[in-house]
């Protein structure tokens, strides 16, 4: 009989994953501020290691990514 789930799966949970999506234009360093805070906070919060938490983040383009028919290039270019 084959068992449907992994044989350590009651004694090591998966590892964690979370992906963020963003709009682009974040500075490298903040990125990397949200990386590094996300990760200890999922740590905290499921008492895992740090090395065993994934974060992976996406930036859109703010021509791809809108809210109420407006692109965020739209918004901003209504807004300068």
């Amino acid at each position: 009989c084959v068992s449907p789930l992994p044989a350590n799966v009651d004694s090591e949970p998966a590892m964690p994953i979370a992906m963020i999506h963003l709009a682009e234009g974040r500075s490298e360093e903040k990125k990397h501020a949200l990386l590094v805070s996300v990760t200890q906070a999922i740590a905290h919060s499921l008492e895992v290691p740090v090395d065993s938490v994934r974060v992976l983040l996406q930036e859109i383009p703010d021509t791809q990514w809108a809210a109420g028919g407006k692109t965020l290039a739209e918004r901003r270019r209504g807004n300068a």
